[in-house]
């Protein structure tokens, strides 16, 4: 959180994309709702606080990627090299990893809420509350897979092509920006079945529905099951004797 605190650079590009999005990117898709491009003011707000869960949710993804992205560094020549040496589990050291990039990514959801206020957005005080266990589980779920990533990605050029093809898809293919049934109701069907089965879908919709006091079970077991089943996958990529250092010594 110091080290955070002093690259306060990083924070600010944190909350400029998903600020954006709320302020500019609202109104071009006004029209998922059925009302005119240019609609009433009221409207326009309605359809900010719809698609501020998602927001929320975009500010996790990006931020677990960001922090596998250092782990690809750390791993490589950083401090993360001296740690995978120590007589420590594996998992409690990409446990620890994990939740400090969890710890920041709840830090950076909460000063986007406030952002939110400031634009008239208006989200329940108490949803801030009662929405925290499903940010940070989904925060969590994210980085891991972030981890996972970063076990079969050596450098850094690689990752962030990677990138690319993981975060825009989980993003876009998910109810973050609209309804599910609006893509049914279009005839999206192929997109309606690839979003019922990306994971992201699922941390969009335990948050939008904890922001509101209406905790969602089925999107909370699925955010939790995803999460053992990746951080597990994770921890194996990195044990010396199964992962990470016995791919490296193959030859070719």
């Amino acid at each position: 959180m110091f080290k955070f605190w002093r690259q306060r650079g990083r924070l600010f590009s944190a909350l400029v994309r998903p600020t954006l999005w709320l302020v500019v990117f609202a109104v071009g898709f006004q029209n998922v709702f059925g009302v005119s491009i240019i609609p009433p003011y009221e409207t326009y707000i309605e359809y900010q606080e719809y698609i501020v869960p998602g927001l929320v949710s975009m500010v996790l993804l990006f931020n677990g990627m960001q922090s596998s992205l250092a782990m690809v560094y750390d791993r490589e020549m950083g401090m993360m090299r001296l740690l995978l040496t120590a007589p420590l589990p594996r998992w409690y050291l990409l446990f620890s990893k994990l939740v400090a990039g969890t710890v920041l990514s709840v830090l950076q959801v909460y000063a986007f809420l406030i952002v939110t206020v400031l634009f008239g957005v208006h989200v329940p005080l108490l949803g801030w509350l009662y929405a925290l266990p499903a940010i940070a589980l989904g925060g969590m779920m994210l980085g891991a897979t972030g981890l996972l990533l970063s076990v079969y990605i050596k450098q850094l050029e690689n990752f962030a092509g990677t990138m690319n093809f993981v975060i825009f898809p989980m993003f876009f293919i998910s109810s973050a920006l609209y309804p599910l049934w609006k893509l049914r109701e279009a005839g999206a069907e192929a997109v309606f079945q690839a979003a019922r089965f990306n994971p992201f879908t699922y941390v969009v919709e335990s948050v939008r529905f904890s922001l509101y006091g209406e905790p969602n079970l089925l999107a909370f077991g699925v955010v939790a099951a995803t999460l053992a089943v990746v951080f597990v996958l994770a921890v194996i990529g990195y044990d010396p004797q199964r992962g990470l250092v016995r791919r490296m010594r193959r030859p070719g």
